[in-house]
């Protein structure tokens, strides 16, 4: 067994990195059945991959690596077959106006091709600044603006305060809203 090898866990690939796959898959397929499905597939690449690892990345942003190219066929597939698959984000809260995302990713019907290729870069530019985020201020923003859990809910499954929950999702939206003023706006 090679060095880089030694690196890859795959026995604890499940209990390690399984919840955060999960929320970044689903935030781009809002289908927690396709997501599953995507995350098995993701699992199942990185064992058959395994010899590929180079050591450069660490598991976690490796599988992530993997989970992306999942997605983007998935949605290639879904396109061919002109089915309308995407992230809608209802009620949303971030900016000034606590319905920025909500507003700028409204699903009109007729969108033009250029609307909808706008609509495309904004989710882009969303994701990417999750993926800035820390990873429990983008866990809690996701389950509260974009999964609508509430407040007891989250607490009680990350073990926080309600008013540490509060300035964390402050923090994580304060954040989202800088960010995607520099990425998009």
């Amino acid at each position: 067994m090679s060095p880089k090898e030694n690196k890859l866990n795959p026995n604890k690939w499940v209990e390690r990195y399984a919840d955060f796959l999960f929320n970044y898959a689903f935030v781009r397929l809002n289908n927690k059945e396709i997501t599953k499905d995507l995350v098995s597939e993701t699992f199942l690449a990185g064992l058959k991959a395994k010899k590929s690892f180079k050591g450069q990345a660490s598991e976690r942003t490796w599988l992530t690596a993997i989970l992306k190219r999942k997605i983007i066929d998935y949605y290639r597939k879904a396109s061919t077959k002109k089915q309308k698959a995407g992230v809608d984000f209802k009620n949303s809260s971030i900016g000034e106006n606590n319905n920025y995302i909500e507003d700028r990713l409204a699903r009109e019907p007729g969108l033009n091709a250029e609307e909808h290729m706008v609509n495309l870069e904004l989710r882009e530019a969303i994701f990417n600044c999750l993926n800035k985020l820390p990873d429990k201020h983008a866990q809690v923003f996701i389950m509260k603006s974009i999964e609508h859990k509430s407040t007891d809910e989250i607490c009680n499954e990350m073990g926080l305060s309600s008013s540490n929950l509060w300035v964390m999702i402050h923090r994580a939206r304060q954040k989202m809203a800088e960010c995607l003023e520099k990425q998009w706006l």
